[in-house]
């Protein structure tokens, strides 16, 4: 069995008197696609922010890599690689899509302000370095024709390709993704799907994923958990949670995928 690479224990936070997480615990493997399901206000996305850092439990805690990290504020935990994207687009949209992605390997470097200030010897090599590291991202994710236009000019689902190409230039372990998939039509839907699938298996990024789309997510996922008023109710491979009576009563809601 691979190594753990990110465990939650019986996590729970509040907001006023509504239980968003109610001990709340997940196992992630190292290398696999775990997906987090369940209906609108679950709680997937609460507990997404508690392990990038966004939110402190209340209750439990959270270990990466063996680490703990509960109470790390996310400047630190990107410094460890975890990387997320954001169920609401949050990219400079007056910053180009080059510029964006530059901004995704602040984590990275290492020069100080005088000698960036400068542009002097290590400082013009680290820009180097970064530059090539962003352009293999652009190619990767086939945004080359608009690289150098303002973000705010492209299309929804560009701009999420592009969120996503700012999360990979932080050279994640730990790869958390919002729902990147909302908002697409089929066939963006399809290449982010490709894109996901390659972060996964070519460049071995563990991945965590928030996704409403079904098909999707029994396609490609390695692991579920499904989550409904803050607790988990159920967890495992996608057939074994496509069959549970649970999670077809509380989020699925169709007998023929339960038994598809």
């Amino acid at each position: 069995m691979s190594e753990v690479h990110l465990a939650v224990e019986n996590v729970a936070i509040g907001f006023g008197g509504v239980k968003a997480l109610d001990g709340v615990s997940l196992t992630v493997r190292k290398g696999s696609i775990t997906s987090i399901i369940g209906p609108n206000g679950a709680g997937k996305t609460s507990l997404i922010n508690c392990i990038s850092g966004r939110y402190i439990p209340q209750q439990g805690r959270i270990l990466f890599e063996g680490r703990d990290i509960t109470r790390l504020p996310p400047a630190r935990r990107a410094e460890l690689r975890i990387a997320r994207t954001f169920q609401n687009i949050a990219l400079f949209k007056h910053m180009t899509v080059l510029d964006n992605l530059m901004a995704g390997r602040h984590a990275l470097m290492r020069s100080g302000l005088l000698t960036c200030g400068l542009w002097w010897g290590p400082a013009r090599r680290e820009e180097i370095e970064h530059r090539k590291a962003v352009e293999e991202i652009i190619d990767f994710l086939e945004i080359a024709h608009v690289r150098r236009k303002p973000v705010g000019m492209l299309s929804y689902g560009m701009q999420k390709r592009v969120e996503l190409g700012r999360a990979l230039a932080l050279e994640p372990r730990l790869l958390l993704l919002d729902e990147p998939m909302a908002g697409m039509n089929a066939e963006e839907k399809e290449d982010m799907v490709r894109f996901i699938l390659d972060i996964n298996q070519e460049r071995g990024v563990t991945c965590v994923l928030i996704e409403h789309d079904m098909g999707v997510v029994m396609d490609i996922s390695d692991w579920l958990a499904v989550l409904d008023f803050g607790r988990k109710i159920a967890e495992g491979t996608p057939d074994a949670v496509r069959q549970n009576p649970d999670v077809i009563r509380a989020y699925l809601g169709d007998k023929d995928l339960a038994v598809g």
